[in-house]
């Protein structure tokens, strides 16, 4: 009893938190200053400004056979879709899954039978259920989200520094700022030519790929 007394007492009064350090203010101050704009070249916006999902519940990256474009694949609480992450176009989808495939969690890999062109294959969903994407691509980029203001989540694309380093925003942009709804997954196709930002709400997309399956390449 003694023991647990005297670590009480150095942790402070009860539900005191500790101060922030001047680095973590001024971080803090960094983060919640910076605007949210477009992404830099080579990345270009595939679904201006998002589509509308209802009920969101995580995605995956699969790929098209025959022009190789990156495919998302949209979970949610109204089926599964499928998107062409080059040109945006919505090119597969199920109402009505089997009860035992409609949701990731039915699988220890958290994956869902594909769909259209990727029929007959399985793919990975991150998102509500857990699982994740990939954080960085070839070329230096890579994606942080970070929380100022919980619980308004902040998606920070960068490449050759960081927000934690670099006070100048010439190496990170602030491209996505979920202030209505919940992230639910942020990251690259395996490729490295897709970034997607998925909400409780919506999809949003940004390929460095072009519409006609050439340039882009995964060094851009």
């Amino acid at each position: 009893m003694k023991k647990s007394t005297e670590k009480a007492a150095a942790a402070g009064p009860a539900g005191r938190q500790p101060e922030l350090t001047a680095y973590q203010r001024a971080l803090r101050d960094r983060l919640l200053a910076a605007p949210v704009v477009r992404a830099p070249e080579p990345w270009r916006p595939v679904l201006e400004p998002c589509v509308p999902v209802g009920g969101l519940l995580g995605i995956g990256f699969a790929t098209r056979p025959g022009s190789g474009h990156d495919l998302v694949m949209v979970v949610s609480n109204d089926g599964h879709g499928l998107f062409d992450a080059v040109t945006g176009e919505k090119i597969a989808r199920d109402r009505d899954p089997e009860p035992e495939d409609s949701t990731p969690d039915a699988t220890a890999d958290l994956s869902c039978p594909g769909l259209g062109p990727v029929a007959g294959t399985r793919v990975h969903i991150a998102g509500l259920f857990g699982g994740g994407l990939h954080t960085t691509a070839a070329g230096g980029w890579s994606l942080d989200v970070v929380s100022p203001a919980w619980p308004h989540d902040r998606v920070l694309l960068s490449r050759g520094g960081t927000p934690f380093t670099d006070a100048c925003r010439e190496r990170w942009w602030h491209i996505f700022h979920a202030c209505y709804s919940e992230l639910r997954a942020v990251g690259f196709s395996p490729s490295g030519q897709t970034l997607a930002v998925a909400t409780s709400s919506d999809l949003s997309l940004w390929t460095r790929r072009a519409a006609d399956g050439h340039g882009g390449g995964a060094d851009a």
